[in-house]
Parts: structure tokens; C-alpha cells; sequence
């Protein structure tokens, strides 16, 4: 007897991603809330933020004059970006501070903002600037995300939770602050949408720009190193090609030098800064180095940033700090690792062909790709939302209120343990090693929360009950508590992450 599935109405096509405009749009305006009701009632920490002495180059006749209230979220880093976009590069340890988010400052605040000079002087100008750009980056982030989960993931529900979840994680604050979170975040997701989904071109310009907005952003060029490795494999040793491979790793190789491209021409553009011209006792040591890097030293020099560095008894309570996302991180990983231990264990070359084919579609031609990928990923989103409707529809029946996670995997996380989800699992465990061992440990709530399988695994947890459904509230009340910590610490000045 063939089983019918049962009836049911999908939503508008529109209809998800009006709930997750809705979802960023009411994350923000909480944010911010928040921000202004604690700067209100708590006196901050440190009061000197709001000072403004004259740019180094241009004496600022602005600078003696009362700070204005859109100064006072000018907290930590935002100290450094405002000055930025104001002055420039003028001290050697600001080049920490990559400069997309301040040259997005200063273009809009003499464009967009300009009408507003003869009312506002400059660095509160530029404070408001970063609240508009900053807020709207982050919409329109959460919009990519979703894209990114739908594609991945092939679960409309599944991929409405976890961008939810992204809209409230615990380092919103960030992202409503005049920080390079949400910059970062928009690129990079829009990056990893337009890789999935066949625009190789247009990935690269978003993960290259994402290198201008945090240094980390480099990194993204591992998703095209998996992709050219997976592609010259198979025309190297399946269709026996090898003029084909070598054209594949080419254009890899070539692809990859444009993601690293921005951040070396910032580190070439410090080293004339800092370097040349000078006498021979005003040089810095890490000119005269083999390969001057002034991002690794500026690092290492005054933020004391290493390999181990950060493992002293009196960061303990740095570490708790971090321990939540550190270990959502780590389950996922290991989740995956274990539930496809093959797949994982041989980065991905041992997956089923069928699998490789759906998302990435790592092995088809350049040119053939995105009509093949689009015809894919059409039929296989059909299929998987019809099967994912009747194991969500016997699951709430109480079929899997007794099924474990590790007894079958492939049936309740069927998007999260595709070949697809790989890379980004390989990436965010890179990310997280890197965090626990060598940054300032507390950083990683805000490091890690661009890491797409936190919020996808995190989602599926939440999805379906069963023995590890508190874990979901958990999460939940993890996430809140830190959005209400971070906005009364943060906005005052106070250490937070």
C-alpha cells in the first residue's frame, strides 16, 4: 500500500523572507532600545571616549566642542573606527582596523548624510553614518542568510529557525554598534549564497571585500580551494583530463589571490605608511622583518595576541565567557564528524556522487554549472520539502520522541549532514581553534557568530523533540542573556567580549 502524503498548503514564496525582514527589523529596534535604556540609567565606566583631540594631519576645529549624545555609543573599538574615518591611519597600532567600515563613514557622511553637516559636526555625523549603514547591513545580512539555509539546507522551516536565531544571537550588540560585525556578516553570507548557488565571479568580490572588513574574511578563500580541490580531483582521476585540471586549478589559484588581494594591498599600504622613508632609528622592528606583516605584529605587540598566550589563570573567567559558543561550536562539529565520519574524515572525496552533485555541485563544468545547479537544486528542494513535511508531521505525532540523534542521524538532520554543509564545518572549526588557542578567548562570541552550522545545527535541535529538545531553550536563554548583558555592559564601557 503506497503511503500518501498528506495534504498540505505551503506558504507564499515571499512569505519566509517578509517574517525574516520582520525578525531583523524588530532585533534591531530591541538593540537599540536597549542601548539608549542602559546608557541612560547606568553611568559608564569610562567617560573618555567622547573626547576628540585634533586629527595629527588637519588641526579639527570641531574638536573642543560638547559631545553630542550620538557620541555616546562610541565605546572600545568604535573609538578607533570613528577616528579613522576622520583623520586616518595616524598610529601604527590603528591599522588593527581594517578600513572598509570607515572609508563606508566617511563617503557617506560628505554623501548621504551631507545635509545634515550645517546641524551635526563631524564625528557625531559619523557616529550616525555607522548606526544607519551598520543596522541596514545587518537586515540585509539576515535576508542572505536565509538564501544561504534555504539553498543548503532545502527545509523552508528549518532555514526560517536558524535565521531567526541569527537575527538574536548573542553578539547582536555588535551589530548595532559601530563595529565591522555586520558588514562582515552581510558580505560573507553573500558570498557563501552566490557560491552555492553557482556565481563563482560574484563570490569572490564578496569574500574579497569581506577581507576589508575584518582580516578574517580571508579565510573565505577556502571555500574555493575545497571546490577547485573536489573539481581538479575528479577531471584529474574520473575523466581522466588532465589539461581540464590544470584549467581548474588555475583559475582557482587566480580566484583565490583576488580574496587575499585587498588585505595584502592594506598591508603594503601600512608598510609605505610606516616603513618607508624613515631614518633608521624610527624604524619598527617588523619592517626589517622577511615578510613584514604589520597586522600579525600589531597583534602580538599591543594586544598580546599568540599561540597559547591567553592561557593564564587570571583569564579564567574569559574563558567561561566564551564556554557557550565554544561549545555549540564544538557539537556541531562533532555532531557532523561522527554522523558522517567518512565524509568528514576525507574531506568530502569519499561522499556519494549524488550528494556532491546537490548544492556546491563541485564537479560540473564551468560552463554547464549554473543551469545544472538551478534544475538541481529546483527538483531536490521539492523532494526535501515534501519529505521534511512528513517526518516533521510524524514527529509531532511522538514517532521521534524516542529516536536518538546518534541512532539515525541521515533521518532527522537530513540538510545538516549533506556533503554541502562540509566546508562550512571544516571552516567553523578552524575558526573556533583559532579563537580557543591563539585570540583573546572572550572575542569568539562575536568572532564565531558569522558561522553558519552554529545557528543550522542549533535549528534542528530546536526543530525536533526528543531527549535534546531543552538543549533548544537553552540556547535560547543563552542568547537572550547575552543580548540584555552585552547592551548593559558594552554600551557603558564595561568589559563584555
Amino acid at each position: 500500500m503506497v503511503e500518501t502524503l498528506p495534504h498540505h498548503t505551503p506558504p507564499p514564496p515571499n512569505h519566509h523572507q517578509v517574517l525574516v525582514l520582520k525578525s531583523a527589523i524588530c532585533s534591531r529596534l530591541l538593540l537599540v532600545t536597549l542601548i539608549i535604556l542602559f546608557r541612560t540609567l547606568v553611568s559608564p565606566y569610562d567617560t573618555s571616549a567622547s573626547l576628540n583631540p585634533p586629527c595629527l594631519s588637519t588641526p579639527n576645529p570641531n574638536s573642543t566642542t560638547h559631545p553630542s549624545p550620538l557620541e555616546n555609543g562610541v565605546v572600545w573599538d568604535s573609538v578607533y573606527f570613528l577616528r579613522i574615518a576622520q583623520c586616518g591611519y595616524e598610529y601604527e597600532q590603528t591599522f588593527a582596523f581594517l578600513p572598509l567600515l570607515p572609508l563606508s563613514l566617511s563617503l557617506s557622511s560628505h554623501t548621504l548624510f551631507a545635509f545634515l553637516s550645517p546641524f551635526l559636526n563631524q564625528r557625531p555625523l559619523l557616529a550616525l553614518s555607522a548606526y544607519v549603514i551598520n543596522n541596514m547591513a545587518f537586515v540585509l545580512a539576515a535576508l542572505y542568510f536565509y538564501k544561504l539555509s534555504l539553498t543548503v539546507l532545502k527545509d523552508p522551516q528549518i532555514a526560517l529557525r536558524a535565521t531567526v536565531f541569527f537575527c538574536f544571537n548573542p553578539a547582536s550588540i555588535f551589530y548595532s554598534s559601530i563595529y565591522s560585525e555586520s558588514l562582515y556578516a552581510l558580505l560573507c553570507f553573500g558570498g557563501m549564497y552566490h557560491f552555492m548557488s553557482g556565481g563563482n565571479n560574484l563570490a569572490v568580490l564578496f569574500f574579497a571585500l569581506s577581507g576589508c572588513a575584518r582580516s578574517n574574511g580571508v579565510l573565505n578563500a577556502g571555500y574555493l580551494c575545497f571546490q577547485t580541490m573536489h573539481r581538479a580531483y575528479h577531471a584529474m582521476f574520473q575523466e581522466k583530463r588532465v589539461t581540464l585540471a590544470l584549467q581548474i586549478v588555475i583559475a582557482g589559484a587566480l580566484r583565490t589571490a583576488c580574496i587575499f588581494a585587498p588585505f595584502v594591498a592594506f598591508q603594503a599600504y601600512g608598510y609605505y605608511n610606516m616603513c618607508v622613508g624613515r631614518s633608521p632609528d624610527e624604524i619598527r622592528p617588523w619592517c626589517k622583518a622577511r615578510i613584514p606583516l604589520l597586522y600579525n605584529y600589531i597583534q602580538s605587540h599591543y594586544w598580546g595576541v599568540g599561540f597559547l598566550r591567553y592561557f593564564q589563570l587570571k583569564q579564567l573567567p574569559n574563558f567561561l565567557l566564551a564556554s557557550p559558543i565554544l561549545s555549540l561550536a564544538l557539537c556541531s562539529v562533532v555532531h557532523y564528524a561522527k554522523s558522517r565520519p567518512q565524509n568528514f574524515l576525507s574531506l568530502g572525496f569519499l561522499a556519494p556522487m549524488e550528494e556532491k552533485s546537490c548544492g556546491v555541485v563541485f564537479l560540473l563544468d564551468e560552463l554547464s554549472r549554473s543551469k545544472e545547479a538551478r534544475s538541481v537544486k529546483k527538483s531536490s528542494v521539492r523532494v526535501e520539502e515534501h519529505s521534511n513535511l512528513r517526518r516533521r508531521k510524524n514527529v509531532s505525532k511522538g514517532d521521534a520522541a524516542n529516536v536518538h540523534l546518534e541512532s539515525e542521524p541521515a533521518a532527522i538532520w537530513p540538510g545538516y549532514l549533506s556533503a554541502s554543509v562540509l566546508p562550512f564545518v571544516l571552516h567553523l572549526g578552524f575558526m573556533a581553534c583559532t579563537a580557543f588557542f591563539i585570540m583573546h578567548v572572550q572575542v569568539s562570541t562575536r568572532f564565531l557568530s558569522a558561522s553558519p552550522p552554529l545557528y543550522w545545527f542549533a535549528s534542528y535541535i530546536m526543530a525536533y523533540p526528543g531527549k535534546y529538545s531543552r538543549w533548544g531553550y537553552v540556547m535560547w536563554a543563552y542568547s537572550i542573556a547575552y543580548i540584555f548583558l552585552g547592551s548593559l555592559l558594552f554600551s557603558n564601557f564595561y568589559p563584555f567580549t
